[in-house]
């Protein structure tokens, strides 16, 4: 890593001096990978372990959507060596510095999501493998000495993954076909992979308030479905989902996107939190 790149990378965390005499960067021999979201951070740092260095431009409990990079954040982009990030709306800010100045070795997880506007892949923890798989060949390209390490972190996480994946498929076998009743429509990926059916109150924004038709809309499907849970994600907060469950008799839990994402909380943890949920609040077989 040169001089600039350090810095670049690690004044997102800390307020370095510049490069000069007696305040030269060490060069620690890792890669500088930036990605753009936590789960991405989850996969960039399981796949690339001591040999890089990943910095989210999303900070713990942040709010991915609203991302506006700052100087210091559009450097780090320029001067990364790897970029991780998923193009297509959920992060325009980040799209179009991207597109000004596309990074020599950039992994679009794009491939891996195709519901249309839905960003949420990371709920299908089989695509999260995929988007592993990909980085681990990327990181390979730009440092082939370490080639090997990262084709067996990439296959320990897809193990672990496929493990949740299993977990899931057990966990909600008897549950085919049962409504995933959500305050906002982040759980098209995992309802998909699963079975299920989402019915969402709000759509994709959970800061936009659903149309009157729309509540009568869900109020109808909740009684021909019998759905009992109207799940919603904390970091928004269940003032839509309280008022709905007064309204019709329902209980309320949380689902969490895995999206905004506080310190100390990790993916592993949250989706098998997001299973547990689940398996309470489903009408099933």
């Amino acid at each position: 890593m040169t001089c600039t790149r350090v810095l670049a990378a690690a004044v997102l965390l800390v307020g370095l001096p510049g490069c000069g005499a007696g305040q030269a960067a060490e060069d620690d021999g890792r890669l500088d990978v930036v990605v753009s979201s936590y789960p991405l951070q989850h996969v960039a740092e399981q796949v690339g372990g001591r040999h890089v260095d990943v910095v989210n431009l999303t900070p713990p409990g942040g709010d991915t959507h609203r991302l506006d990079p700052a100087p210091r954040e559009v450097a780090a982009l320029s001067e990364a060596d790897v970029v991780v990030h998923l193009s297509g709306g959920l992060q325009p800010a980040v799209d179009e510095v991207l597109e000004r100045e596309r990074p020599d070795h950039l992994v679009d997880a794009a491939a891996v999501a195709d519901r249309g506007p839905d960003p949420h892949f990371w709920l299908d923890p089989l695509r999260l493998a995929q988007v592993g798989r990909d980085v681990a060949d990327e990181l390979s390209e730009v440092d082939p000495a370490h080639a090997a390490d990262y084709d067996a972190a990439a296959a320990r996480l897809e193990k672990g993954l496929r493990a949740i994946d299993r977990a899931y498929t057990e966990g909600l076998a008897v549950c085919d076909g049962a409504t995933l009743l959500a305050s906002h429509e982040a759980f098209g990926y995992l309802a998909e992979r699963y079975g299920l059916r989402q019915v969402g109150v709000a759509g994709l924004d959970p800061n936009v308030e659903p149309s009157p038709s729309r509540v009568r809309a869900v109020a109808e499907e909740v009684g021909r479905t019998g759905a009992r849970t109207i799940f919603f994600e904390a970091p928004a907060g269940s003032g839509v989902a309280d008022v709905l469950a007064d309204d019709l008799g329902l209980a309320t839990d949380v689902l969490h996107p895995i999206e905004r994402v506080a310190a100390g909380e990790t993916y592993d943890e949250l989706m098998r939190a997001n299973l547990a949920a689940l398996q309470r609040g489903l009408v099933c077989g």
